[in-house]
């Protein structure tokens, strides 16, 4: 009787993944295409089965949830409030959190259906902070967190179910860019700093392709005289390696925001190509394939604006979230939310209900709750 090892799959009722080996033969459904090392499988109740199917399919029952926190107000400084967000996609009111209110945050999912947000900016200092967030979407008290404070960073899930976060500024100052990077274990354990490879960089975005795997893109970064905006990538292997980088595609900008859909897909969407107050926002996105391929712009929809937050929802779906623009100097804080499907289609403004901000940062959470 032939084993296939290493395979990943669901408990039909946990809809979390696991890894084992299982008897091919007599425990598979191969009448139509034979699993391999590494497939992931989901039980099926229709003939008691295995089959082969990816992670995020076999979790769309329609039970994962998404969390935008924490973010700044110009009108009332940083906040930490969090709006949680439905399996359907609905927004809702806020609720006040805890933990230390701070801006230009970073936060990913871990653990499968658990969520962090880490490091971030509170008046000048910079924090390495992380709050870890059950899988009923409750936001933890401070854990002071381990590696470079910095702000401006991105983090994305990875393998399954740990986290990275990745790249920012450290200081005021061009120089101050950096690509460290942190790893967060599969219980929100965040490792000390990796030295990254690829160009020091912040304000740039990251989210997960591939059913395990991650993409940092986008950003800024110092050059001469003036910071320059960059469409670089970096692919991130499934077990937290981060590769060198690789000239992207698309409008070059920062203050963007990226997640994950359609299961092993991602998009990266919105962002500013000039500077502050110059008031190019954008509404263009760039879908990223399953095999990492970062495709040319799409003329997007909704309300172009920068320093937003996105995350998926639903298994295979994914919102973009508040964030600002300016008009004639006055700066516009934007509660607007916008729904992308599980083909990677963005859909027109949601007017969103919370507290108006920017600067912030979302993640999904529970698959099982």
């Amino acid at each position: 009787m032939a084993t296939y090892k290493s395979i990943k799959y669901i408990i039909p009722t946990e809809a979390v993944e696991h890894t084992d080996s299982i008897n091919a033969l007599a425990d598979v459904n191969t009448t139509t295409v034979a699993p391999s090392v590494g497939q992931t499988l989901k039980w099926s109740a229709a003939n008691s089965r295995w089959q082969p199917a990816d992670i995020e399919e076999a979790a769309a029952s329609g039970t994962q949830k998404a969390l935008f926190g924490f973010g700044k107000r110009e009108s009332g400084g940083r906040t930490n409030i969090t709006n949680l967000v439905s399996s359907s996609g609905v927004v809702a009111s806020d609720t006040t959190g805890v933990g230390t209110a701070r801006d230009k945050l970073a936060a990913s999912g871990y653990g499968g259906d658990k969520a962090i947000f880490g490091f971030g900016f509170i008046g000048n200092i910079r924090t390495s902070i992380t709050n870890l967030v059950s899988n009923l979407g409750v936001v933890a008290s401070d854990t002071t967190g381990v590696g470079t404070a910095r702000l401006g960073l991105a983090a994305s899930g990875f393998g399954g179910d740990k986290a990275i976060f990745g790249f920012g500024s450290g200081t005021s100052t061009g120089s101050g860019y950096n690509n460290v990077t942190n790893l967060v274990s599969n219980v929100g354990v965040v490792a000390s700093d990796t030295t990254g490879v690829g160009s020091a960089r912040g304000d740039l975005a990251a989210a997960g392709y591939g059913g395990d795997k991650a993409i940092f893109g986008y950003g800024l970064k110092p050059g001469s005289g003036n910071n320059v905006k960059v469409s670089i990538t970096n692919l991130v292997s499934n077990t937290g390696v981060v590769a060198s980088d690789t000239t992207g595609v698309g409008s070059a900008r920062f203050r963007l925001a990226a997640a994950g859909y359609g299961g092993d897909k991602a998009i990266f969407g919105y962002g500013d190509t000039g500077g502050i107050s110059n008031g190019n926002y954008y509404s263009m996105t760039n879908l990223v394939s399953n095999t990492g391929v970062v495709a040319s712009d799409t003329t997007g929809v909704g309300t172009t604006r920068e320093q937003l937050a996105a995350t998926g929802y639903g298994g295979d779906k994914a919102i973009f979230g508040f964030g600002f623009n300016e008009s004639y100097y006055i700066r516009n804080d934007l509660s607007v939310t916008n729904l992308v499907s599980n083909v990677g289609v963005v859909a027109s403004d949601t007017t969103g209900v919370g507290t108006n901000r920017s600067e912030l940062a979302a993640a999904g959470y529970s698959t099982t709750a």
